[in-house]
C-alpha cells in the first residue's frame, strides 16, 4: 500500500483575501508533498481545513458560518478532524477552542508551517496567541489554487502602519519583506510552470524592502520581474499613497509588462478624517498625485476605496 492510501484525504476552504489564500496554498503544498490527498469534496475529507479571516464583521460571520457548516460532516460525513486557521484565530483562539467543540486545533497566521504536525493530530497550543516571523520564501511547498495561467506571490507579511480602523497588525504581526532574490526565483519557477499573470500582494507592497535597506524596493523589484520573458502581466496590490514614490510610476510607465493599474486605497479626503484614522496627508494631496499618477502613466486604471460614517465626521468632511 502506498503511502498517500493510508494517509487521510484532506479538505480546504479559504475564505478572505489572496493573501490569505497564499496561505492556503502553502499549508496545501506542505501536506501534498507529505503524500496527503487534497480533495475538493468536503464529504469526502477525513479531514477539514477551514483558513479564515477576521478583518471585517461579516467576514468573521463568514468564517464562523463556515467552521459551523465543516463540522456537520463530523455528523454526517467523513470527517474525523476539524482544523481552524487564519485571522479569525489570532483574534479568537481560545474563544474557538472552548466554544466550538467540533474544532480539534487551531493554526494562527504565523503558523502555516506548523499545518503538518496539527494534521497528524499534535495538540495544537492554544497559549501561543502571537504572530510568528513566518514567511515563505521559493522553496517553501505550494500549489496553486488560482486558474493555471495566474498566481499571487506574497512579497511582504504584517504591517506597521497604526492606521485606527485595521486589525491586520495585530493578526499578521510586524511588516517583513521577504528576500529580493527570493521573490525573483518564485517568479521565475511560476513563469516556467506556465504562469503568465503573476500578482505581488501584501499588507503593504509599496514599503517592500524598506527593512533589507531596499531603496524604492518595490520599483527595483518589478523593474527586475519586467525582464521574465515568459510573463506577459506583472500587477501588484495595494498602494499605500503616502509610498508611491515618482520612481514607482516611471517603472509602471517604462516596462510594457507591468500592468498600467495601480491599486490604492485613500481612505478619505478630510485632513481632519485621515488624521483620526492615522493615515495622514489630505485631499490637495491626493488629487495632485493622482494628476502626477495620470500625467507619467497615461492610460492608467486606478481602483481605490473610501470609509464614510467614519467617526468623528462631520457634514463638512
Amino acid at each position: 500500500m502506498t503511502k498517500s492510501a493510508i494517509l487521510p484525504k484532506v479538505g480546504f476552504v479559504s475564505l478572505g483575501c489572496p493573501k490569505n489564500l497564499v496561505d492556503s496554498e502553502v499549508m496545501m503544498g506542505i501536506l501534498a508533498q507529505e503524500g496527503y490527498q487534497l480533495t475538493p469534496r468536503a464529504d469526502d475529507a477525513e479531514v477539514l481545513i477551514v483558513n479564515t479571516c477576521s478583518f471585517i464583521e461579516s467576514a468573521q460571520k463568514e468564517s464562523v458560518d463556515a467552521i459551523l457548516e465543516m463540522a456537520e460532516y463530523k455528523k454526517f460525513g467523513s470527517a474525523k478532524r476539524i482544523i481552524v486557521a487564519g485571522c479569525l484565530v489570532e483574534r479568537y483562539r481560545n474563544e474557538i477552542l472552548t466554544q466550538i467543540p467540533e474544532v480539534d486545533a487551531v493554526v494562527g497566521t504565523g503558523e502555516v508551517e506548523r499545518i503538518l504536525e496539527v494534521v497528524r493530530g499534535m495538540p495544537s497550543d492554544a497559549a501561543h496567541a502571537a504572530p510568528s516571523d513566518f514567511l515563505y520564501h521559493e522553496l517553501t511547498p505550494r500549489m496553486l489554487a488560482t486558474p493555471r495561467h495566474a498566481a499571487y506571490i506574497k512579497i511582504a507579511e504584517g504591517c506597521d502602519h497604526p492606521c485606527s480602523f485595521c486589525i491586520i497588525p495585530q493578526l499578521r504581526g510586524k511588516f517583513r519583506s521577504r528576500r529580493f532574490e527570493s521573490v525573483v526565483r518564485e517568479a521565475e519557477n511560476l513563469a516556467r510552470a506556465g504562469v503568465s499573470e503573476i500578482t505581488l500582494i501584501g499588507q503593504d507592497t509599496t514599503s517592500y524592502g524598506e527593512d533589507l535597506n531596499l531603496r524604492d524596493g518595490l520599483a527595483v523589484l518589478l523593474a527586475r520581474l519586467a525582464q521574465i520573458s515568459e510573463l506577459a502581466w506583472v500587477r501588484f496590490l495595494y498602494a499605500y499613497p503616502n509610498r508611491v514614490t515618482q520612481g514607482l510610476l516611471d517603472t509602471l510607465a517604462a516596462h510594457s509588462r507591468l500592468v498600467k493599474y495601480l491599486d490604492m486605497p485613500l481612505q478619505h479626503a478630510s485632513r481632519n478624517v485621515l488624521a483620526n484614522m492615522k493615515r495622514g496627508s489630505n485631499g490637495d494631496a491626493f488629487l495632485k498625485l493622482l494628476e502626477r499618477v495620470r500625467k507619467t502613466i497615461p492610460g492608467v486604471s486606478l481602483r481605490t476605496s473610501f470609509i464614510v460614517g467614519f467617526p468623528g465626521e462631520t457634514d463638512a468632511d
